[in-house]
């Protein structure tokens, strides 16, 4: 593939076959978070039943992951802006591996719960990292599809959860699923070893050092006001996909009755759908523009969510679930380029790292809510809630994202 692009010159410089690099490296990271948030789910029953935790530690084993992922997004973030994406998504990588592998040397709550923040914290700096390495090697014309495959990696990793952990917990127990974890380790060698910083960021640092990042997401009121519509974006999507995937397996068990493995086949169709509606989602932008394909995306989710919450029958569920799962998820395959494009080199890692995880930090309330709604009237109930917070975000891109479809990286 020709990666050169009148509207990206510095990719005409990139070695051959880098942009294709890029992309491997960021998707296999994204996937192993994916496989990692997945498997948690399945495995909160086994591990609250082992370690004796109460339905809201349980939870909050989620909550802390994704608020180490928020710090982790800040820090790797930033840092990225001025040693390097690459660098910065070796260190990411690793540190998700090995406290993930520790993961499965816990003895109680609290080293379980350090181990998870810490591994929270290299989960956090990946996605910024990737999607920037991405938007920065590959033309404007295919921005948002390249940035869609980044996510269709997180796609890869949870369908690979929901398909391989009824198979393995009984096997290996949820330590041994967390063993699992180190494996990512591998994957830090070959993008050290494989993949060279982006043409876009080198130039920029020959010339300068950044000029504090963090402030660059405030500069003006033009970007103040974008960088507050794409933090409630980030948030609605992290709000809706974590309170909706961290449950449903126990949605679709407590209500329906499903086995493990029958709910393992019910999540991975979902999963399908969503991979499904992330790559429609990056074509869409491509063709139409990033605010109408986000607008599409927002009205199905809040469609979608409510009906399939009235749904009640086995071949139901799992259509439905495909269905909402390309609206609720898709919107994911966006957020690379859109953000990409309305920050400058010197604060572009920043932007995707910290405002995503701002989203993170507000979805990991997400599992919280929905089993307290779930607690005291019912999943069912919990799920129609859920639906109605797409219309906040179907406000926000409508008033405070402005339109920067194929616009030249600064």
């Amino acid at each position: 593939m020709n990666i050169a692009s009148p509207s990206n010159p510095a990719a005409q410089r990139a070695r051959p076959g880098y942009a294709a690099r890029a992309l491997i490296a960021s998707v296999l990271g994204y996937a192993m978070d994916g496989f990692d948030l997945l498997i948690l789910g399945f495995m909160l029953p086994a591990i609250a039943a082992d370690l004796q935790l109460s339905s809201t530690q349980a939870g909050s084993l989620v909550t802390w992951t994704l608020v180490g992922a928020v710090a982790g997004g800040v820090i790797f973030g930033v840092l990225s802006d001025y040693f390097g994406r690459v660098r910065m998504l070796t260190w990411t990588i690793l540190i998700f591996a090995v406290f993930t592998g520790l993961c499965a040397l816990a003895q109680g709550y609290g080293d379980l719960l350090a181990y998870r923040t810490i591994a929270g914290i290299g989960l956090g700096g990946e996605f910024g990292i990737g999607m920037t390495l991405v938007a920065e090697a590959w033309p404007a014309a295919q921005r948002a599809r390249a940035s869609s495959y980044v996510g269709l990696g997180w796609q890869l990793g949870v369908l690979a959860a929901a398909l391989l952990t009824p198979l393995l917990l009984p096997v290996i127990g949820w330590r041994g699923m967390f063993a699992l974890g180190l494996l990512p380790a591998v994957a830090s060698f070959f993008v050290r070893r494989r993949v060279e910083e982006p043409a876009l960021f080198t130039e920029r640092a020959a010339r300068a050092a950044p000029n504090a990042p963090l402030r660059l997401l405030f500069a003006d009121a033009r970007t103040t006001r974008a960088s507050v519509g794409v933090a409630i974006l980030c948030s609605v999507q992290n709000f809706g996909y974590y309170g909706l995937m961290i449950w449903l397996p126990t949605y679709l068990s407590k209500t329906f009755g499903y086995s493990l493995t029958r709910s393992g086949l019910w999540t991975a169709v979902t999963v399908l759908g969503m991979a499904a509606g992330i790559w429609l989602f990056g074509i869409a932008a491509d063709r139409f523009g990033r605010k109408p394909a986000f607008l599409f995306y927002q009205a199905g989710a809040v469609v979608m969510v409510f009906v399939y919450s009235q749904l009640g029958t086995p071949i139901a569920l799992l259509i439905g679930g495909a269905v909402m799962g390309m609206f609720v998820n898709g919107m994911i395959g966006g957020y690379g380029a859109l953000i990409s494009e309305l920050y400058p080199t010197g604060a572009r890692a920043t932007a995707q790292n910290v405002l995503f995880n701002i989203g993170r930090a507000v979805g990991g309330f997400g599992p919280v809510a929905v089993g307290a709604l779930a607690a005291q009237f019912s999943f069912a109930a919990a799920l129609g809630v859920l639906a109605s917070i797409y219309v906040l975000d179907i406000l926000a891109t409508l008033f405070l994202i402005p339109e920067r479809r194929g616009a030249a990286l600064e």
